[in-house]
């Protein structure tokens, strides 16, 4: 909203106010209402042309200002808090997901990396791990409304009995064996690599299992005609690394690469848009093992 500055060693403060006291400068963006606020709390106040700054007076200007910006910063989420209010009474969410509460809105759904997604587009939004429910503040309403269609469609999605009917529909079918056998692969915790460029040892690296640390290159040769429909274009060329999944420590000690990958890469450094769900993630489920620590 406004800058601050010391006024020392301007050589065009205004004569005979400034020029040589304590003080601080500061700037906004023009508003009458504003203006005649600030006038109000600093009636010493001075303004410099050559600044573009309202020039404060006094040892403790810097402080003060810092406390009536504050208070104006609150004034203005106070007033976009009521006109967010005022847009949900207008045009409501109607939703069992959603509940209107004192200071903002609160969202409860099965777990939906979709949902969890969108809401953190919302601005302000934040998730209460001891409650188990997102908190999204009246301000954020608009924004909310335009997401809401996506974030009730994937909670409806994955309700518990929802999940169970679509297994009991796919169960038996081509899909659903297909689909276990991936699952099993997956829980060998292996991976396919050209034998002429393989990924560093012990390091976070980025694969189309997502970000993996591997662990040791066993330089057992892949079968192709065994797992070409686990990783297609994997020829006799390749041989099994074995990884496991990053510690938060490690994700964050990660520094992100400056370029994406080539194409067809089999890994890559990862990209900041790679790590931060991936810290995210690691974050959450460190989080959960250590509320199930005795």
């Amino acid at each position: 909203m406004a800058e601050t500055k010391s006024p020392a060693g301007h050589d065009d403060a205004p004569p005979g106010e400034d020029g040589e006291k304590p003080g601080a400068d500061i700037s906004f963006p023009y508003d009458r209402m504003t203006v005649e606020q600030f006038r109000r709390r600093f009636p010493r106040a001075r303004w410099s042309d050559a600044r573009k700054a309202w020039f404060v007076p006094g040892r403790t200007a810097s402080s003060r200002i810092g406390r009536w910006l504050a208070e104006m910063e609150a004034e203005a989420d106070a007033h976009a808090d009521a006109k967010g209010r005022d847009a949900f009474v207008f045009d409501p969410i109607d939703s069992a997901y959603l509940e209107f509460g004192k200071a903002g809105f609160r969202i409860r759904t099965s777990y939906s990396k979709t949902v969890v997604d969108e809401l953190r587009e919302v601005p302000f939004s934040r998730w209460d791990g001891d409650l188990r429910i997102w908190h999204v503040p009246f301000r954020s309403y608009e924004e909310l409304r335009r997401r809401w269609p996506d974030i009730e469609a994937a909670a409806r999605r994955n309700e518990p009995e929802e999940r169970r009917r679509r297994a009991e529909e796919r169960k038996g079918t081509e899909l659903d064996i297909r689909s276990k056998r991936r699952s099993a692969e997956r829980k060998r915790h292996r991976y396919p690599l050209q034998s002429d460029d393989l990924p560093p040892i012990g390091r976070p690296v980025a694969t189309a299992y997502g970000i993996v640390v591997f662990t040791n290159i066993s330089g057992e040769l892949v079968e192709p005609d065994v797992v070409a429909d686990f990783y297609p274009g994997v020829t006799e060329d390749h041989v099994w690394g074995h990884w496991r999944v990053p510690t938060l420590e490690e994700l964050v000690r990660t520094w992100p690469a400056k370029v994406p990958p080539v194409e067809d890469a089999e890994w890559w450094l990862p990209t900041i848009d790679e790590l931060r769900p991936a810290r995210r993630t690691a974050r959450s489920r460190e989080a959960r093992k250590r509320a199930k620590a005795p």
